[in-house]
């Protein structure tokens, strides 16, 4: 067996038996789910780990856990949203801490970070992380923090992730990676050289679109502490019940994440071969830009494909309109395909300078797909091309 695939088959029984037949109290093989917001205490000099659920609890813990193992970091804190992973990682900044960000990144990031660094909590520079003068210039300005996205929300541009960790780590910058588009299962950034990975846990993570969650996984202790005082200080911690769905959720992770990846693969050739398909953003084709450092720092190409019609946004209106299987949502990352616009929906915040400088014209569409059977899937993205 190769190395990868024994490093797959770790993080996949990693997640599967994430708190399996550790209960204490009654023995039961699944972890069980504490809902209680206090727990009684002993005596004033007899203290005990759960105290007060804001502060920690045993379900929110055990997916802590099971995240941290996958991620192979020092531990993690489990947040209310991905966008309260993020906030949570920006509590670590100092007002005169200079934070690189992608261009190119989620477009409710990039409200974030622009607004908070409006109301002067840190200073910000969007940068173009794909190329090397533009590093070089960002560099010279002494950064605290780096962020990066990468595959990139929407377009999939990739980051070198360990390049640029060691650009970073000269300047005693921190840096941190959005994992959500990958997973542990496909890419895992801490050791790439990263110092901090955020998720939406409401993705791939939790892989049914019915929770809503984030996570912060680090791979210095004194780095997690601050983060768990400010996870427990500013109450952006997950809710028990979310976490117990998250590892339910869990479990079947590297199998939900292969099955969408072999779909994705087979979608990604079918756009990238039709006369109505402008464009096709995905890194598993050999024509991306970034496929050979894809190739190289994740383990698959993941299930996330990006496209643009050739037609006008009235065309791009209507495939939306007459796509059956695909559905027009916001998020990504279950077990159902979705398909999404955008210019008018997840990135419409950045504003039309900002998207357009990133790409993300109004015949971009985005496609999450799922673990439908591949036939179904492009027989409906067929007929919905035949239409437009």
């Amino acid at each position: 067996m190769s190395n990868e695939n024994k490093h797959t088959r770790r993080r996949r029984t990693a997640a599967v038996q994430a708190g399996v037949g550790q209960d204490t109290s009654y023995k039961a093989v699944m972890p069980p789910l504490y809902l209680s917001s206090t727990y009684k205490i002993e005596g004033i000099d007899k203290r005990q780990p759960y105290e007060y659920s804001r502060t920690s609890n045993p379900t929110r813990d055990i997916l802590a856990d099971a995240l941290n193992e996958l991620e192979e970091g020092v531990g993690a804190c489990v947040t209310s949203s991905g966008m309260a992973a993020l906030t949570l990682i920006l509590h670590l900044l100092e007002p005169d801490d200079l934070v690189l960000a992608p261009f190119d990144c989620y477009g409710r990031s990039f409200w974030l970070v622009r607004a908070l660094a409006e109301k002067k909590h840190f200073r910000l520079q969007f940068i173009d992380q794909y190329d090397e003068s533009k590093l070089d210039e960002a560099f010279s300005e002494a950064p605290a923090m780096v962020l990066m996205e990468t595959p990139s929300n929407p377009v999939m541009r990739i980051a070198d992730i360990e390049a640029i960790s060691k650009r970073a780590h000269k300047h005693g910058a921190l840096v941190v990676v959005d994992n959500t588009f990958l997973s542990p299962m496909l890419q895992q950034p801490l050791k790439l050289g990263a110092d901090i990975v955020w998720h939406s846990n409401t993705k791939f993570l939790n892989g049914h679109s019915d929770v809503v969650g984030g996570s912060v996984i680090a791979k210095d202790q004194k780095v997690l502490d601050e983060l768990k005082l400010w996870n427990n200080s500013l109450g952006t911690i997950g809710a028990p019940f979310d976490s117990y769905q998250t590892l339910r959720g869990l479990r079947t992770l590297e199998l939900r994440v292969h099955r969408a990846q072999e779909n994705a693969e087979q979608i990604a050739a079918f756009l990238d071969g039709h006369d109505k398909v402008g464009k096709v953003y995905y890194p598993g084709l050999k024509t991306h830009p970034g496929h050979k450092i894809a190739a190289r720092q994740q383990d698959g190409f993941g299930a996330m494909i990006s496209f643009e019609l050739s037609g006008s946004a009235a065309d791009t209106a209507k495939l939306v309109e007459v796509l059956d299987l695909f559905c027009l949502a916001q998020s990504l990352g279950g077990t159902e395909s979705l398909i999404n616009h955008p210019a008018s929906m997840t990135h419409v915040s950045m504003g039309a300078e900002a998207r357009a400088k990133a790409g993300v014209t109004d015949q971009l569409l985005r496609l999450s797909i799922g673990i439908e059977h591949i036939d179904d899937l492009i027989d409906d993205l067929s007929q919905a091309l035949d239409q437009v």
